[in-house]
């Protein structure tokens, strides 16, 4: 089961790499004025969002599910911190398909967000993965 965990932590890396990208991204596309760099952000944003991050995504999503229906459920099911974390994993996922919807405005040029918008947006997952982190290790409650 150390195999999955390990696999499970690597993918959920993965994933977090585009959570903290694909925002920044945005900064920079709100930035853009020419044609040339509009269209290079929109392939950057797709390939990150498609190829990177929703793969990482549903693999770290699909090995959680299977270390807790393994053995963490049984063991921690009146825990609170389980609880707490997958409250913020749920959180994660929303943010995700959230980040798609503006992958989608942006390819069809109805984005209405200032690069300012984006640079406080980027900064939700990185709360999220303390909040992740910190429960996961010390089990607080």
């Amino acid at each position: 089961m150390l195999w999955v965990k390990a696999w499970h932590i690597i993918f959920m890396v993965t994933w977090f790499a585009g959570l903290f990208y694909l925002p920044r991204l945005y900064v920079y596309h709100a930035m853009a004025e020419d044609t040339a760099s509009q269209e290079r952000f929109k392939i950057m944003e797709r390939k990150l969002f498609y190829g990177i991050m929703t793969p990482g995504a549903i693999i770290t999503i699909v090995l959680g599910l299977w270390l807790l229906g393994d053995y963490a459920w049984a063991a921690y099911k009146n825990s609170g911190w389980l609880h707490a974390k997958l409250v913020l994993v749920g959180i994660l996922i929303i943010y995700h398909i959230h980040c798609g919807k503006l992958l989608v405005d942006f390819k069809h040029d109805r984005n209405t967000r200032s690069h300012v918008y984006y640079r406080w947006y980027n900064e939700f997952p990185v709360l999220l993965l303390i909040g992740v982190v910190l429960l996961a290790v010390a089990k607080p409650f």
